[in-house]
């Protein structure tokens, strides 16, 4: 495939939810015209499913296949078994290489939605991670100083709080560089909680390839609480949301948070975004939504779920489909029944949701935790605006 050269192109996906480009956007701009590069982005699964958080970093590169550019999406399955530090404050727990197995699972399906896979290669780093011998760990290891990697601003913190550090942490920027020096690339694309990894590769690059090596940070965006999205969190919108749930969590959004969803989730070009500024958030949000389940689910979808949501939120009807579930007893205490229909995932969450008056049974708010709830059909419980279930 022949490259695209046109400057405001190059210019376009070179800018927008670019944060940096280190050393410089004009010489890879440069570059870019010049051949085809070799670029490459990392993603740990540390969870089977992904959220749209992932999706800017994966439009991104997306964006460079559509240029002509050479792109591999690298599965971080070698590197997920040390555990990225980056942004922690304690350790991240060891995975092992069954639970990686179950993570992956389904993610060549959820990528797929917003990849086309004939313009870019995914490839596996436990393939070249997992061959290096302790000579070759050294070897890498002696490319880089200890000071450095324990100047980690994310170290520091655990320092000053009192927290360990561990050995193992230390070589995850090490390997995840590697990947670089491996794939012999000249641009790596990662969030903006990448930089010290990826800077670290284009190091390893310098001194064991004598080549330099781009790096391209991305905007990250937050969650519906306004905080950075995590799965740690639980304020994800996950790639596999169903239209109805993808719907409830957008119109829950902060309102400061529609211009930056409209700008790093969408495609809709950056002059029309701009108009959204005149909506009332409501409308803006609900628009925004629109959009983010086309992209997902299709058109029909997204108008589906929009009724929907004016059906539940708006008229204060029940759902149209609402899960269902048997259950034998006659009787349950009602915090063991929220968590058996899985509405809280704890008796502790149980109870503190429905001290915040955000559990109801058949429209009732329900403030005593100590209820014992009779069992019978077509009771329906809710918890918070968008959970329900009905016994049967």
């Amino acid at each position: 495939m022949k490259i695209n050269t046109d400057s405001q192109k190059i210019e376009e996906v070179l800018t927008r939810g670019v944060e940096q480009i280190l050393p410089n956007k004009e010489d890879l701009k440069k570059l870019m015209q010049k051949r085809k590069i070799r670029l490459y982005l990392g993603i740990d699964p540390t969870a089977p499913k992904l959220h749209l958080g992932h999706t800017i970093t994966l439009r991104k590169l997306q964006e460079f296949a559509d240029l002509g550019h050479e792109v591999v999406l690298v599965i971080g399955t070698g590197t997920v078994l040390t555990g990225d530090p980056s942004l922690r404050l304690k350790v991240r727990p060891l995975m092992s290489e069954r639970e990686v197995e179950r993570n992956i699972k389904t993610w060549e399906r959820q990528v797929g939605k917003l990849l086309d896979l004939s313009k870019i290669k995914i490839k596996s780093n436990r393939d070249w991670l997992l061959k290096l011998n302790l000579k070759d760990i050294i070897h890498i290891a002696s490319r880089i100083s200890a000071i450095k990697l324990f100047q980690r601003e994310m170290f520091q913190r655990r320092i000053k709080i009192g927290e360990t550090v561990w050995a193992h942490e230390t070589l995850y920027p090490l390997l995840q560089g590697y990947d670089s020096v491996f794939l012999n690339v000249d641009l790596e694309i990662g969030g903006t909680d990448q930089t010290f990894n990826m800077l670290i590769g284009r190091e390893l690059m310098q001194k064991m390839k004598k080549k330099e090596k781009f790096v391209l940070t991305c905007s990250m965006i937050l969650g519906i609480d306004g905080k950075p999205m995590s799965k740690t969190s639980g304020n994800c919108i996950w790639i596999e949301d169903s239209p109805n749930q993808m719907f409830g969590k957008i119109m829950s959004i902060p309102d400061g948070l529609i211009f930056d969803y409209f700008k790093l989730l969408t495609r809709i070009p950056l002059t029309k975004i701009e108009k959204t500024k005149n909506l009332n958030p409501r409308d803006a949000k609900a628009k925004l939504a629109r959009e983010i389940i086309r992209i997902y689910h299709g058109e029909k979808a997204a108008v589906k779920a929009e009724k929907e949501f004016e059906r539940v939120f708006k008229r204060k009807k029940l759902p149209t489909k609402i899960p269902t579930i048997s259950i034998k007893e006659k009787d349950f205490n009602l915090l063991d029944l929220l968590v058996k229909t899985k509405l809280a995932s704890s008796k502790s969450e149980a109870k503190r949701l429905i001290l915040q008056k955000g559990v109801r049974i058949n429209n009732e708010i329900i403030s005593d935790w100590r209820l014992v709830v009779q069992i019978r059909k077509n009771l329906i419980i809710q918890v918070g605006k968008r959970k329900f279930i009905k016994l049967v």
